[in-house]
């Protein structure tokens, strides 16, 4: 990997950024919950199952994250509305929460714990905070713990337009917590890298190494090359933000996509969930929100009562410095699209009566069990019930659906799940057009015994305003393709 020259943040609100900037926040929050059932445990064999089963040492419900993501989230709600991360007000609200949170939290470093305790005492401010990291650094000569690496993420969603801006607000971030310069330089570069990543789709751990101390950046460059050379269980003193960092990097460095990185990053052991998080963010910043597994983002849930779409929201509006896009959203309460909206079309799935096919105006009164969103929807809109968001937007261009195939394979596999639970399932787009109907054609195809043509010629029959476009009609036979081989 080589570093080049990052972009300027106009690129920020292009279909496959915005998804990449979801990404940061999904995979940290993804990798976090996926490591909380292993945390502490032994390295695990190359070929030894991972899931997020939840349990751990301290009970966690399966997909339910830990402190990395929930100290996360105070950085990102100030970014999604702007707020510069660099000012004393901003960090104070900040450090606010996170003494609220640590007092009932199950799960809280033991330097973080001290650090906030001690805080608390003394006014509960950022510049308590400060203080009483600086004065355990100088009291102990340690606090290079992995705690502030750990939740850096969101801080490169605030500065995607300033990449110096970034890396100050890093440093001082992390000062918060963690005093020692091992803590801040690993923020430094794994925010830039996750900036770098958002702007270009691109891995590249190196690109911050100018912003670091020109005396520092020869140990750091030695540092990712030794992590390139080893596997992830080689860096057992993974609570040590140095070697949390290289094992992240160890588990991103040729990892087969996000889902491969991130159980990588879990079979190393240890401090599983912290670096499996940090490893998240940097991949979900490169790969995005479209390539964490929809088994993952329905089970996704943590401090404060967020869920997935709270996660992609935040990091959206981050992302674009907290204004919504032209349509309104992440926070219009409603997706309407009344422009585009036929007359109502809810069908019967013509290979499986439990899967009803419809378009947006089918959710506010047809009662499933589970939905299948395959555009956006509003807060409004979003039920009670199993619901999956899907990123598919209707565009043929690449950086549209950067995941296409996957997103397609992984969405027919959601539908078939629910219906192996006994849910009945709405599978449904704007208009029941295009999308709709190459989804429930693939499902058919993958899950049904349908010859994929077949199944689409029969789908089509169905729905009276189906007419799907060539691009998909070609992803799907390319996916069917591949699948029937791969079997």
């Amino acid at each position: 990997m080589t570093p080049s020259t990052s972009p300027t943040a106009a690129q920020a609100a292009q279909p496959a950024s915005t998804d990449r900037a979801a990404g940061v926040l999904l995979g940290l929050a993804a990798g976090d919950a996926l490591g909380a059932g292993y945390e502490f445990g032994d390295p695990l064999p190359d070929d030894a199952p991972v899931g997020m089963i939840g349990g751990g040492g301290f009970g966690w419900a399966p997909g339910e994250w830990t402190d990395d993501t929930s100290m996360a989230v105070p950085i990102a709600q100030a970014a999604a509305r702007a707020a510069d991360l660099r000012d004393e007000a901003v960090l104070d609200e900040i450090v606010a929460a996170w003494i609220v949170w640590a007092r009932t939290a199950a799960d809280v470093g033991v330097q973080t714990r001290a650090v906030l305790a001690e805080a608390e005492r003394n006014g509960g401010t950022a510049a308590a905070a400060r203080a009483a990291a600086q004065a355990l650094h100088e009291r102990t000569g340690k606090s290079a713990g992995n705690g502030s690496l750990m939740r850096t993420a969101p801080v490169a969603l605030a500065y995607l337009h300033n990449e110096a801006a970034a890396a100050v607000a890093a440093r001082t971030l992390s000062s918060l917590t963690h005093w020692d310069d091992d803590a801040g330089d690993a923020c430094v570069l794994w925010t830039l890298a996750i900036r770098h990543a958002v702007l270009t789709g691109n891995l590249d751990a190196r690109i911050g190494l100018p912003a670091l101390p020109a005396a520092r950046r020869d140990r750091w460059a030695a540092l990712l090359d030794d992590a390139e050379q080893r596997q992830p269980r080689d860096f057992a003193r993974n609570g040590w933000v140095v070697e949390a960092l290289q094992g992240a990097w160890s588990s991103i460095h040729g990892a087969r996509g996000l889902r491969d990185g991130l159980e990588r990053a879990v079979r190393g052991g240890r401090d599983t969930d912290t670096v499996a998080a940090i490893a998240g963010g940097l991949l979900g910043g490169a790969l995005g929100a479209s390539a964490v597994p929809s088994s993952w983002g329905r089970l996704l849930h943590g401090h404060p009562g967020l869920r997935t779409h709270d996660l992609v929201a935040l990091a959206a509006l981050a992302a674009r410095r907290g204004e919504p896009d032209s349509t309104g959203w992440p926070v219009a309460e409603r997706m309407d699209y009344l422009d585009w909206v036929p007359e109502r079309s809810l069908t019967v799935h013509p290979h499986d009566p439990g899967v009803l096919l419809g378009s947006i105006v089918d959710l506010d009164d047809v009662q499933t069990d589970a939905v299948v969103s395959l555009c956006r929807i509003g807060p409004a809109q979003r039920r009670r019930v199993d619901h999956v968001e899907v990123w598919l937007i209707d565009r043929d261009e690449p950086e549209a659906n950067p995941n296409l195939d996957l997103v397609l394979r992984d969405t027919a596999d959601a539908i078939a799940a629910f219906r192996a639970e006994g849910k009945t399932v709405l599978l449904h787009c704007v208009q029941a057009q295009s999308r709709t109907p190459s989804v429930a054609a693939l499902y058919a195809a993958l899950h049904r015994g349908v010859p994929v043509e077949q199944a689409l010629r029969d789908v089509v029959a169905a729905l009276p305003a189906a007419h799907p476009k060539p691009f998909l009609r070609e992803a799907l036979s390319r996916v069917a393709t591949t699948t029937q081989e791969a079997s």
